[in-house]
């Protein structure tokens, strides 16, 4: 992740690919580690998808084998889809998946990164939740309501990875989705220049079997290992630019502080934000352009996309991860309490569901926008 772009800047823009309308053929996807809590929420999201459709679930030697059914320990809500109940689980190995035109990964970061790569080597674009690959200066951590123009790096990663048709793209950290979204039309009109964050993070986030429950009922965790540096870069990636000739990220200059809790939630992941401009904005002007916001891709098709994207409510009580974390299926983030701070400028509250926008479905969404991009 590069700070300065002076060489790239004396070249001539590189193309994006063209806009696609997507054909009636769903394309095949396969889902990697999909006994876990995200594989089992890609798992319901993609039922019905009018691009996407599961052909191939994958899990670790424990699983594979195995009728989906009876290997996965079922915990969402919906009940399991009959449609992939007596699907056999196998290896997460590319030659398992070769039907798939893309992947999508649920791997634990402890095995993601030799896997994933072995897919994009096998021509098998991946679209990953693990950290793996997120700090790769040619990989994009990528949120359409944040930064749709990074995936535009993908013929540079092709070039410098050797891959012909495969690529790898990722989604942010959950806790980090949600902030970006928030921050990222403050920081296009006033500039951003530090932020400090607490968050009070969702149990799922953890996984399963995650946190016991001995641990976390009646209790704060005031740790989650690597969570506050996952903060403090990915929203610079995030909120920085690729460069003009689309070959290196030009980092964000943003000082963030960050403290990270578990707390006893099921979904929906808190912060409690302050933020500092480079200048004085007012609470007024700050709630101007969150009403007015859109989406920077909410001009492309992306089935998963919610009417609002992000949602400013003015009662004092909201945003609550029971009451609003559903906001748009889980797609949108909610903005409130936002008023001045006496040590920053503003101070917000922030709310994402972390497991839809913050894990699978902004995975999903990612797909989304690489299909309509042309890059699948």
């Amino acid at each position: 992740m590069s700070s300065s772009s002076s060489s790239s800047e004396q070249q001539a823009p590189a193309p994006s690919a063209p806009l696609v309308a997507p054909s009636d053929t769903k394309l095949k996807c396969g889902i990697l580690g999909c006994t876990g809590a995200v594989g089992q929420r890609f798992v319901l999201l993609l039922q019905g998808h009018p691009f996407f459709e599961i052909a191939v679930l994958g899990a670790s030697e424990r699983s594979a084998g195995k009728k989906y059914k009876d290997a996965v320990s079922w915990m969402l809500d919906s009940p399991l889809p009959q449609a992939v109940a007596n699907v056999p689980v196998v290896l997460c190995n590319p030659e398992e998946f070769s039907v798939c035109d893309l992947v999508f990964s649920a791997l634990d970061n402890i095995v993601a990164g030799p896997i994933e790569e072995s897919f994009a080597t096998a021509n098998i674009p991946v679209f990953s939740n693990a950290k793996n690959h997120r700090l790769d200066p040619v990989v994009p951590i990528l949120i359409p309501f944040a930064n749709p123009e990074h995936i535009d790096v993908i013929p540079k990663q092709r070039e410098a990875k050797g891959y012909k048709k495969g690529f790898i793209v990722t989604n942010a950290n959950c806790s980090t989705t949600g902030l970006v979204i928030a921050l990222r039309p403050l920081h296009e009109a006033f500039g951003i220049d530090k932020l400090f964050v607490v968050t009070m993070q969702a149990v799922s986030g953890a996984g399963y079997p995650g946190v016991s429950s001995y641990d976390i009922m009646g209790n704060v965790i005031p740790y989650i290992s690597g969570e506050e540096d996952k903060l403090v870069v990915e929203t610079n990636k995030i909120l920085g630019r690729l460069s003009e000739d689309k070959s290196e990220f030009v980092s964000a200059d943003i000082r963030v502080s960050a403290q990270c809790n578990r707390v006893g939630v099921l979904e929906g992941h808190t912060e409690c934000v302050s933020i500092g401009f480079g200048k004085k904005v007012t609470v007024d002007e700050v709630k101007a352009v969150l009403r007015k916001c859109e989406s920077p891709s909410s001009d492309l098709v992306l089935p998963s996309a919610p009417k609002i994207s992000l949602a400013l409510t003015e009662d004092c009580t909201r945003p609550q991860p029971r009451r609003d974390a559903d906001c748009g299926h889980g797609y949108t983030v909610t903005v409130g309490r936002v008023r001045e701070c006496e040590l920053f400028c503003i101070k917000m509250v922030v709310l994402s569901h972390n497991t839809v926008i913050g894990a699978a479905g902004g995975s999903i969404l990612n797909a989304e926008l690489a299909r309509v991009k042309g890059y699948l």
